[in-house]
């Protein structure tokens, strides 16, 4: 691995591909949705292809009807003919002649108008007017659609369902488009399972083929997925050359210098011009391989991109956006998305490496409280869980690029966010602060009633220091002071409304049937966990409320495993199931579900603060009702909590 300048990849990496478009094919008109058109496309036919009349009425000489009036009306003979669609006319219209004619219908010869149905009575064989029509009222007349010639449609336009109406009503039932590019997707590790397949130690669920395929598919592309390969260099040789049969290849892990890794050796040996570049200075995304192969017959050859993407999702996608997606899209013919971009507002100071460009995920909240007039229209809340997070990426709004030369950005920075869709659609409550999942069961309950939300998981202070500033709509708190004893009302300023939620107990988990905890009571328990090394603790974040609760229990000591910290309840159930931790504390709803031992510590109250501008916002009056609601208190009582 030799670590390169993000551009300097980029721009060796294309300078060994060819990236025009790939050949054109012909397909149905009913397989072209979303397609991109080869060549332009000429009208092959007048449309409408004869003068039609636009609406029920009568094909009359216009002149014939000057002068009409509600009491002067004008009668004209009715003609024996009368026109429907698909009815070519018999007879030309002659001066002081109508014929009726039905709306798709064709005006016959010598008429230049139709009067609506509406505008005339019929009796006696006449039809009396009221009202007079210029030349070419309700008159569509030929070839004023869509000329024979004419360009309709142009090379390179991806096809919309309007564009498959204009080829349909030309008469086309094929077009020529732009081949679809056929990716190759490799996975590769020891650890790998497909979903589906029962979980195993040490095991990890392939999601990278999944999430790469989409991403292909959103490009217009065609994924190929080859499945998962064990780190066997002979294996995944064969692999690799059954993949350059495709239009590009994507293998995902492996992209380290270590000796277990074989992907970047595996590609190295396929041929010419090899590995472009391994080690990009990104984060996330350092491993990062680039490499292309020179393939296929004598005269025919096409340089293939290889490329190995970092194991890790959240590197994964990133890098694929950033140095793959520009590339499909060359090959299908299709135009680059330039983005779209907002301002925002950084609340908290971020600390970047120096050295590598960073892409640092946030999520965005409307900064409706934010007193100064020019500053952002929102707050960018960085999502913070690393490279291997797969729930970063799909629950973020966007990204901050953060230049390779800069060490941090300051709290209260301006910033510019990329957005990771087309559309921002911002969400209707947003709540910050210290998660739990009786909040969870709320927040689902205002989704049934239509209403967007997003929790960003930030501890108990974090959350009361957002709706201080007006950040967030409601902030998940149960803070104690230890001066009152009383939960979070003490913690409130001007400008805070406190809604009551419901009762909680906070305890120690532990794995049922551990004798240094299991009927034991509390004062016994932390003897144990203060002074026995081997009894290895998990922490909570510092910030949440639990952490709290923690460091008052344990009264200034620091157990082993004091510095492991999770971020949230159910972390702390992983890590003691897993047997990476003998206990930690969390509270007891999560301890039922997992079936662990629970040893009651102190009851807490969760409430909500709301900023008191930010009450009559509808979600805010919804999250409300619902913690009045019955209904929902039993819900919660059963799930556990006490309200």
């Amino acid at each position: 691995m030799n670590v390169i300048d993000r551009d300097a990849a980029e721009h060796r990496f294309r300078a060994v591909l060819d990236l025009r478009p790939l050949a054109s094919e012909a397909v149905d008109l009913a397989r072209a949705l979303g397609r991109v058109l080869a060549e332009d496309v000429a009208a092959p036919v007048d449309v409408p292809a004869f003068d039609r009349s636009n609406v029920d009425g009568f094909a009359v000489q216009a002149v014939d009807t000057f002068g009409a009036g509600e009491e002067t009306s004008i009668c004209l003979k009715l003609s024996d003919e009368s026109l429907t669609p698909g009815h070519v006319p018999r007879r030309a219209i002659t001066p002081g002649v109508a014929t009726p004619i039905a709306t798709g219908a064709m005006v016959p010869r010598g008429a230049d108008a139709v009067v609506m149905v509406e505008q005339t009575e019929v009796c006696d064989g006449e039809v009396r007017i009221s009202r007079p029509v210029a030349p070419g009222a309700n008159v569509s007349f030929a070839g004023t659609d869509m000329g024979r010639g004419e360009i309709v449609l142009r090379r390179g336009q991806t096809l919309t369902s309007r564009d498959t109406g204009v080829l349909a009503a030309l008469g086309l039932n094929a077009v020529t488009v732009v081949r679809r590019p056929r990716v190759a997707i490799l996975s590769t590790g020891n650890e790998l399972i497909p979903p589906g397949t029962p979980p195993r130690p040490g095991a990890v669920y392939d999601s990278n083929a999944v999430i790469l395929a989409d991403a292909v598919r959103e490009l217009g592309c065609e994924p190929v997925s080859l499945g998962i390969f064990a780190d066997d260099l002979e294996r995944l040789d064969a692999g690799l050359r059954e993949a350059l049969g495709c239009d590009a290849v994507l293998l995902s892990g492996g992209t380290s210098k270590g000796e277990g890794d074989v992907s970047y050796r595996a590609v190295a040996a396929l041929g010419e011009p090899g590995i472009i570049a391994h080690g990009v200075a990104l984060k996330p995304g350092k491993p990062l391989c680039l490499a292309a192969i020179r393939h296929g017959a004598k005269g025919e050859e096409r340089t293939i991109p290889v490329v190995i993407l970092p194991g890790f999702p959240t590197s994964a996608i990133f890098t694929f956006h950033e140095f793959v997606a520009p590339v499909l899209l060359a090959l299908g013919g299709r135009r680059p998305d330039a983005g779209t971009v907002v301002s925002a507002r950084l609340p908290l100071r971020v600390n970047s490496e120096r050295g590598r460009t960073e892409f640092l995920l946030v999520g965005l909240v409307h900064a409706v409280d934010v007193a100064d007039a020019q500053a952002p229209p929102f707050i960018a809340y960085p999502m913070g869980k690393g490279s291997g997070s797969v729930t970063s990426f799909s629950r973020a709004d966007g990204f901050v690029t953060i230049a390779r030369q800069q060490e941090y950005i300051e709290a209260g920075s301006d910033v510019t966010v990329q957005l990771l869709g087309k559309d921002l659609r911002p969400a209707d409550l947003v709540v910050i602060g210290s998660h739990c999942v009786g909040l969870d069961f709320l927040l689902g309950r205002l989704h049934e009633q239509g209403f967007r939300t997003k929790f960003l998981a930030v501890g108990s202070t974090g959350g009361l220091e957002a709706a201080k500033r007006g950040e967030c709509d409601l902030a998940g708190i149960h803070l104690l002071d230890a001066v009152s004893g009383v939960y979070n009302r003490p913690f409130l300023s001007e400008g805070l409304h406190l809604a009551a939620g419901y009762r909680r107990m906070q305890g120690i988990l532990f794995r049922a049937g551990d004798e240094r905890f299991e009927g034991k009571n509390l004062d016994a328990v932390l003897a144990t966990v203060t002074t026995v090394p081997e009894c290895v603790m998990v922490n909570r974040n510092r910030g949440s409320g639990t952490r709290i609760l923690i460091d008052g229990m344990l009264s200034g000591a620091k157990p082993s495993g004091y510095t492991v910290e999770t971020r949230s309840h159910n972390a702390v159930v992983a890590s003691v199931q897993q047997a990476r931790a003998d206990w930690g504390v969390a509270i007891e709803t999560v301890s039922r579900v997992a079936g662990i031992g629970f040893l009651p510590v102190q009851e807490e109250h969760y409430d909500f603060v709301i900023p008191v501008r930010r009450l009559d916002r509808p979600a805010v009056q919804a999250f409300v009702r619902l913690l009045a609601e019955n209904q929902i208190k039993e819900t919660l009582t059963r799930m556990g909590f006490l309200t």
